[in-house]
């Protein structure tokens, strides 16, 4: 039987919850792992290589862009971030999910490098909590919460192009929905090539 795990992507706007559903998921689920990005910036206070990121080189980075050895990549204010794909290959192998948590952009770049990844797109309730959990956070200027506020109005048009859309209107509840969502796709006849060929 095909036991390789799920490649799990998950995006959506900033202020949807995004990072906490993925951290409460992984402590629901232990044979689900998140895939750490690589970057070119310098890590930040308390950041540690291997752990927050794989903090490479710009050479480095750049070679593995000509070898495609990156799931997805983009330049962001002068520096590189991507998904390597080593990483998340080992663990499908080893029959472990992986959690990828990236932008509209890098999720559907992934989506046609690798048309089995799942996309799942986190939404806020609506408009007026979005804006509420912005503000809430105390770490934007109100100039900076209309950005994302704009942001969010062209990423929520890109979640007709994912798998599924979770409303992360209660913590707990989103999290049951995202492990219906893994159970879900391991149900696929895909998994099961093992037991079909068996049967031939």
């Amino acid at each position: 039987m095909n036991k390789k795990g799920i490649l799990l992507v998950i995006s959506g706007p900033s202020g949807a919850g995004k990072g906490t559903l993925c951290q409460a998921l992984l402590n629901e689920e232990q044979s689900i792992f998140l895939s750490i990005s690589a970057t070119t910036r310098p890590p930040r206070a308390g950041e540690v290589d291997g752990v927050h990121y794989h903090f490479l080189d710009k050479d480095i980075f750049e070679q593995m862009i000509k070898r495609d050895q990156l799931l997805e990549w983009a330049e962001v204010y002068g520096n590189y971030y991507g998904t390597p794909v080593q990483f998340v290959r080992e663990m499908q192998e080893q029959g472990r999910d992986v959690i990828l948590e990236i932008d509209t952009q890098g999720a559907l770049q992934v989506k046609k490098k690798f048309p089995l990844a799942v996309l799942v797109f986190i939404a806020p309730p609506s408009r007026k909590t979005l804006r509420e959990r912005l503000v809430s956070r105390g770490t934007d200027a109100p100039a900076e919460i209309e950005r994302r506020l704009s942001c969010a109005a062209v990423e929520m048009t890109l979640a007709l192009k994912y798998d599924y859309l979770v409303v992360n209107d209660e913590i707990n509840r989103a999290v049951v929905k995202l492990l219906s969502i893994v159970r879900a796709e391991k149900c696929r006849p895909g998994f099961f090539e093992g037991l079909i060929r068996d049967f031939s």
